[in-house]
């Protein structure tokens, strides 16, 4: 078994679309876009010195970060140089250029980032025994174009939109295509939008928050949201499952860690135009001391479901436990299903790490996949996939358990 094959494009045509343009009679529907004339997308997969991706979720904001890309590729005649004249990307190489990275294995090609480049870093070491120029592209993903866009009304929202209905009007707002969404029904109701100056990003965040769910954007530059059904710990399908005797799927390192930086114990929840709403676990807080989580100006329809929200934040997060934080493969190890599974791992997705320690003790635990940060060159790839429990424990997931305060403040 051969490590996959890395693939790099830089695509020149507007628009968000990574796809390849479909002029009328031609191309494939599904596949490619509607479009006048063909997409300039040039090939620099052969020209690759290094890769760093990293996407996914901060834990301690509850919230996924705008996915990152560092490409260096060797580029000897300065094409990639933004003052070259004669440069075959004269007056092309502009922010915002679309950047697509690939991979191939056993003829599957799966997307690893999409998104537009934000700066061309060209450079050439003064000492080198070798005269090597190198061009490094960095880029992020569509995350930093909702946080740049500014709204202020939501055409077509109204009092009682579900998170979902709420985030499609956010995107149709930005206008953003219909063909680059994947967004689960939610589950709760918001309040009718305060027609304030508020990022686009922001906005869909406070759905984002009022539901428990996800907001993000994909390796294949569609924006995600998953509703707290997804989120919970009663998410379908089954793990792989990750060891070290030889048993199961291999893997070169697993982070373990037991400490307190997801502790909460203490929240205040206010949603605009409410009161505060809050709960404290007077068990976690005389044993961790106080971990306060405090949220305002929050979309809740009512006090009583931002109460609802606060008891069951408290609940999922006023215990902690050992987790695997980091599963690191290497992908230049020879085992197929291994590769399958780094490549086909998404957020949400479970695992089931087991790490045998000194003494014949065992540290085993099943997460989801939180975050994924590739470092690939021509030689080495290692794929360092973020673990963490649950956004939402599966026992609270049903609001309507949470009537009694009681019940959750001796949990």
């Amino acid at each position: 078994m051969t490590a996959p094959t890395v693939q790099a494009f830089i695509n020149f045509s507007t628009g968000p679309s990574f796809a390849q343009a479909m002029i009328l009679d031609t191309g494939i529907l599904d596949t490619n876009i509607l479009a006048d004339a063909a997409a300039v997308i040039v090939d620099v997969s052969n020209l690759i010195n290094a890769i760093s991706i990293q996407r996914g979720r901060n834990a301690q904001a509850d919230q996924f970060q705008a996915g990152t890309l560092s490409l260096r590729i060797l580029d000897q005649n300065g094409d990639f140089n933004p003052q070259n004249v004669s440069g075959p990307y004269y007056n092309s190489l502009n922010p915002m250029v679309k950047v697509l990275i690939t991979a191939t294995s056993l003829n599957v090609t799966y997307p690893l980032f999409s998104g537009f480049i934000t700066n061309y870093l060209t450079t050439q070491p003064n000492e080198s025994i070798e005269t090597l120029a190198y061009t490094t592209i960095q880029a992020v993903d569509a995350m930093r174009l909702v946080q740049m866009a500014q709204i202020t009304t939501v055409a077509g929202s109204t009092a009682g939109d579900l998170t979902s209905t709420r985030i499609g009007l956010i995107l149709d707002q930005i206008s953003w295509p219909a063909s680059m969404r994947e967004i689960e029904t939610g589950l709760s109701t918001v309040q009718a939008n305060p027609n304030t100056a508020i990022t686009a990003l922001s906005a869909a965040q406070k759905c984002e928050l009022v539901e428990f769910g996800a907001f993000y954007v994909d390796a294949s530059g569609s924006f995600v949201f998953k509703n707290r059904t997804t989120t919970s710990t009663s998410v379908s399908g089954t793990p792989r499952v990750f060891n070290d005797n030889g048993t199961n799927l291999p893997y070169f390192n697993a982070d373990w860690v037991l400490n307190d930086v997801l502790v909460y114990n203490q929240a205040s929840v206010t949603r605009t135009g409410g009161t505060a709403q809050t709960v404290v676990n007077a068990p976690s807080v005389t044993k961790y001391f106080a971990h306060s989580y405090n949220q305002t100006a929050t979309m809740f329809s009512s006090d009583a479901d931002a109460l609802q929200y606060a008891q069951a934040y408290i609940a999922s997060r006023a215990e902690t436990s050992i987790r695997c934080d980091s599963l690191i493969l290497d992908l230049y190890y020879p085992n197929a299903a291994m590769v399958l599974a780094a490549l086909e791992l998404d957020f949400f997705d479970p695992v089931t790490v087991s790490t045998t320690q000194p003494g014949g003790s065992i540290l085993t635990k099943t997460l989801q996949v939180f975050g994924v940060n590739y470092q690939i060159t021509p030689n080495s790839w290692k794929q360092n996939f973020t673990t963490l429990e649950a956004i939402i424990d599966s026992f609270i997931l049903d609001y309507s358990e949470l009537d009694d305060a009681t019940s959750i403040l001796s949990y």
